[in-house]
């Protein structure tokens, strides 16, 4: 049924007692009273969205979705079921499953409730309508030049991609961002809201986006965790401003560089010390 995941212009075919049956040359789908938005008369030509019901029958609503087949928007995520997927509001009363297969392996990364994804509408091979994450070519035909004014600046923007590598954002002004893994502590969930500040703007228009504060300020912030990490391990750690940065990164989810400077400010406050490739509480 290619008419599945589209809007369609319907005649009111005839009423029915749950409903209405609308009808498009051979295409008949029951609109049942609930999906209705107002009052509709037999012949009245009226638009509605096709989809199946859990038992295969070819289904209207007049709730019209934003998301529909070729067309992407961003869906709320509104269930996570381990295993599974997750399903989306796209604007319907029906929800849509986003399957794991589009999802990244490791499902702490996978968005929570209330995340957003940029989908659009696809099916399965048994002909099911899933939601579909937006591909990287896609993003690339939806977004806009950045300005380079906007370096140093603060942006927030949705993740649509993470691994390992890096993540990559969509702002809401369709501008493309990526954060490499230097410059975030954590791998943000697909679907995550997240503001960082623009280190670089691109020649193709698109961002570098740092979630690391300012150094200044990040160093306080590493210091502070370095000493919550003595603390907890007795008073001393196996690490020095000569300690391998894949050690570092490792244990504490921050660069060589950062890491440095950090025990620099300690040792400046005279908070710690360090003796035999080890660091240790005063």
């Amino acid at each position: 049924m290619n008419e599945i995941g589209t809007i369609q212009a319907m005649t009111v075919d005839r009423k029915i007692d749950t409903g209405y049956v609308v009808k498009k040359n051979t295409t008949e789908a029951l609109l049942h009273h609930n999906e209705t938005t107002g009052e509709i008369d037999v012949d009245q030509t009226i638009d509605v969205f096709l989809y199946q019901d859990k038992k295969g029958n070819v289904t209207a609503t007049m709730i019209l979705p934003t998301v529909v087949m070729d067309r992407y928007d961003f869906a709320k995520v509104v269930n996570v079921i381990p295993g599974l997927g997750v399903f989306v509001d796209i604007g319907t009363t029906k929800e849509f499953l986003v399957s794991k297969d589009d999802l990244p392996l490791f499902e702490n990364v996978w968005p929570k409730e209330g995340d957003l994804l940029f989908v659009t509408l696809g099916k399965d091979r048994k002909g099911r309508l899933l939601a579909i994450p937006a591909t990287e070519g896609i993003i690339w035909r939806e977004i806009e030049r950045a300005p380079e004014s906007l370096l140093n600046k603060t942006i927030s923007g949705r993740v649509y991609h993470t691994s390992r590598e890096g993540s990559a954002i969509i702002t809401d002004e369709f501008f493309r961002g990526f954060i490499h893994h230097s410059e975030r502590k954590t791998e943000p969930r697909l679907g995550e809201l997240v503001q960082g500040r623009v280190i670089e703007v691109k020649y193709d228009g698109t961002l570098n986006v740092s979630l690391r504060p300012l150094k200044q300020y990040g160093m306080v912030d590493d210091a502070n965790m370095i000493l919550e990490h003595l603390e907890a391990h007795g008073g001393v750690i196996p690490f020095d401003d000569k300690s391998d940065p894949d050690d570092i990164r490792g244990t504490f989810k921050i660069s060589k560089a950062a890491f440095k400077r950090a025990l620099g400010r300690l040792m400046k406050e005279g908070k710690i010390e360090q003796r035999d490739g080890n660091t240790y509480l005063k």
